[in-house]
């Protein structure tokens, strides 16, 4: 038996997520609220991803909409999967207009941080009365 000292054990916390990353994700975050503050709830998610694109870009942002996810199942590559938006320096953004988020959907954009290497994504669901309850960041 191995005793487990400071020596063989291995460090499993994750690195700290880079400030540029957290600065993008505040930056989301604000455009989205005046998206919301706008357009409140009850439209389409497509209305609200063409809102938000807008408004990230008029901030300054680079937007890449509806950016191709290549899944790896065995030794084949499978295409099909799409994010909302890829906001450089690389955080996703899953758009929801939803009564409420469920697992499935975190599910989805952690699939998503998996298969694209990526760190930090955000689901913004804009059908909340109040947009705060329904962003979730998540860090894979």
């Amino acid at each position: 038996m191995v005793e487990a000292t400071p020596e063989n054990m291995t460090n499993r916390k994750s690195p700290p997520i880079p400030e540029d990353l957290n600065q993008t994700t505040d930056l989301i975050i604000g455009a989205a609220i005046e998206v919301h503050r706008h357009l409140g709830p009850g439209l389409l998610e497509g209305v609200y991803e063409r809102a938000l694109v807008y408004e990230l870009t008029s901030r300054g942002a680079i937007v890449h909409q509806q950016a191709q996810v290549k899944v790896t199942y065995k030794d084949i590559e499978i295409e099909g999967q799409r994010l909302d938006l890829l906001v450089e320096p690389g955080v996703i953004v899953e758009i929801k207009a939803v009564e409420s988020l469920s697992r499935v959907h975190q599910a989805q954009l952690m699939s998503y941080l998996k298969s694209t290497g990526h760190r930090v994504g955000l689901l913004i669901n804009f059908g909340q009365l109040l947009l705060k309850d329904g962003i979730k960041r998540i860090v894979n």
